[in-house]
């Protein structure tokens, strides 16, 4: 194996305005680095734009995802369905996310909520596509719709896995792998004391900056270099290189995302 194998950030909001004033500057040392594979997840049709633009500028980088993320579910939501609807018919996307279901900032959308992950899903099957779960607070009601929808056309990620090793188990039994990012380098993190009950196989590497910043830079602006924080945690757990950590994540995300 080379000295620097291929690392993939399977969730990444490069086009966050938080990123406005260094972006170059910023997806430059990722890749520097060695992370050189960037899945960008959609938000809703405000972000779409932004999103192009970031492909157009890094066409052998930056691979785009479509969808409705659930904290973004509002009154409009059909309207926003119909332009996810709309962007999986004109062009390819490399998976149908962030979607999923979110309790800890408003439970009013709840219905709504369920609706939209549960469309999402079935265009996903449609266009042969995996899924990028968000889930925060929701883990029952995400696997009440999986099981409705469990299928060989369903597959992807959980992303930003944070709950128990019976979860973990659960979302893996449903045909997703697990994102993991900076919460495994927390104290408080949990997801670190039984990882290593959990094959390799079923883990993808994810930063989703600019949140959830690894240690030392907890609280502060995350971005796609300091997966290599991640990386270095995920050696000390599994005990095995911080190369072989890299290159056999980016390896399972090729398995989800078919590049």
């Amino acid at each position: 194996m080379n000295s620097t194998p291929i690392i993939t950030d399977t969730h990444t909001h490069l086009y966050s305005e938080e990123f406005d004033q260094d972006r170059d500057a910023m997806i430059q040392r990722a890749i520097d680095a060695g992370i050189t594979r960037f899945f960008i997840p959609a938000i809703d049709a405000a972000a779409t734009q932004s999103m192009y633009d970031l492909e157009k500028n890094y066409p052998e980088n930056v691979f785009l995802m479509m969808g409705l993320h659930p904290t973004y579910v509002k009154d409009n939501y059909l309207e926003e369905l119909a332009h996810v609807e709309t962007e999986l018919s004109k062009r390819k996307f490399y998976a149908v996310g962030e979607i999923g279901i979110d309790l800890y900032w408003d439970k009013t959308h709840l219905k709504e909520q369920q609706i939209a992950f549960k469309r999402q899903i079935q265009l996903a099957k449609q266009y042969k596509l995996p899924i990028v779960i968000h889930c925060r607070e929701a883990f029952d009601e995400i696997f009440e719709v999986l099981e409705e929808e469990k299928s060989e056309d369903l597959f992807g990620i959980f992303h930003c896995f944070s709950g128990t090793l019976e979860q973990a188990e659960r979302a893996i039994s449903y045909k997703m792998k697990l994102g993991i990012g900076g919460v495994v380098t927390f104290k408080n993190g949990k997801i670190d004391q039984f990882l290593n009950q959990i094959d390799l196989k079923h883990i993808v590497l994810e930063t989703d900056s600019p949140y959830l910043a690894p240690i030392p830079y907890r609280g502060k602006r995350n971005e796609s270099s300091y997966l290599v924080n991640v990386i270095t945690k995920l050696s000390d757990i599994y005990g095995v290189s911080t190369e072989e950590i890299g290159a056999i994540t980016t390896q399972n995300s090729k398995d989800v995302f078919g590049i």
